[in-house]
């Protein structure tokens, strides 16, 4: 993990900060696409202010948050953290958008939330402060998703518009956090090439991250963006055991093996689902056709029937 490594390696212990250098070379990388006009332009009915501002708010706040848990707190506290988001994102759908999830895949998701855990939770060390702003992080990150998730799917906008968008007010909320959650003395930070080569390389892996994960929740959901994740750490796992003869424990490849069992099922179930929905789609859909030719085949039908009853009419006269 390159923020982990940032803030432990190489000791630059000042997380939020660390956040701002990624959005802002994310943003310069995003101008420079914009200037040579291969940025894309944002869809014809653009969301409100009030939606993308609130979008930047929570986006500071989940990844921020994020960095200041691993900083005080173990990687293995930080995974248990992240199982939480799942929950927290049907509860918060729930709520929000009144979207129902079925009990099939509820059960799916409690098996994915626990193999993860017994596959990737086994060093858990956290840190009281550490501990509190991983729990404060949760609730941001569910409902950062699931914003990106709509306002890509319902108003068209394309990941890396939305990006570019949300980035200025997201480094302006950043730049308020740094006095309350970063220690003094950033600049007194031992500022050589190594140095600032990681940070801004990490910078480099962070953007490409986001913009990965922002595609991701455009073509799918928010907690099908959460199942990915968590199928991305358990075949590392699966896969470090099995190409480069790492041994993570018996107990950790078993709760790999649970956790992609699951997200079978759980992908199983989804694809049905949409299926389902298609189908039932387009049989309404036939069924308004058909609604919409009737009565023109029974006004024909009655003028057919007149202009026969004349010309019996005439033939009888």
């Amino acid at each position: 993990m390159p923020v982990k490594k940032v803030l432990g390696k190489v000791g630059f212990n000042y997380p939020i900060f660390l956040t701002f250098i990624h959005y802002v070379v994310s943003w310069v990388l995003m101008a420079i696409l914009n200037s040579l006009s291969m940025l894309p332009a944002p869809p014809t009915k653009a969301a409100r202010f009030s939606s993308l501002f609130a979008l930047g708010l929570v986006m500071s706040l989940s990844t921020g948050l994020a960095n200041v848990s691993l900083k005080y707190n173990s990687v293995g506290f930080y995974q248990m953290a992240k199982i939480a988001v799942t929950p927290s994102i049907v509860v918060a759908e729930f709520i929000l958008l009144r979207k129902k999830v079925s009990f099939q895949k509820v059960l799916c998701l409690t098996v994915v939330s626990a193999g993860v855990a017994v596959a990737t939770v086994t060093d858990v060390q956290f840190h009281l402060f550490g501990a509190c702003i991983a729990l404060a992080w949760i609730v941001p990150s569910a409902v950062n998703k699931i914003m990106w998730s709509n306002m890509q799917q319902r108003e068209s906008w394309t990941a890396l518009a939305l990006m570019w968008k949300t980035t200025p007010i997201t480094v302006f909320f950043l730049v308020a956090m740094m006095p309350w959650l970063d220690p003094p003395g950033v600049l007194s930070f031992k500022w050589d090439v190594r140095n600032t080569s990681t940070i801004f390389m990490s910078a480099l892996l962070g953007f490409l991250l986001q913009w990965s994960g922002a595609l991701a929740l455009g073509a799918t959901s928010a907690i099908t963006h959460v199942v990915l994740g968590q199928f991305k750490t358990c075949v590392i796992l699966i896969g470090g055991y099995l190409l480069f003869g790492s041994n993570p424990g018996i107990t950790s490849i078993c709760g790999a093996i649970t956790a992609l069992i699951g997200m079978s099922v759980y992908t199983y179930l989804t694809l049905h689902n949409s299926e389902q929905q298609h189908s039932n789609n387009k049989t309404a859909s036939s069924k308004q056709q058909a609604s919409f030719s009737s009565p023109k085949k029974s006004k024909l039908s009655r003028e057919n029937g007149d202009t026969h009853v004349v010309n019996d009419a005439a033939e009888s006269v």
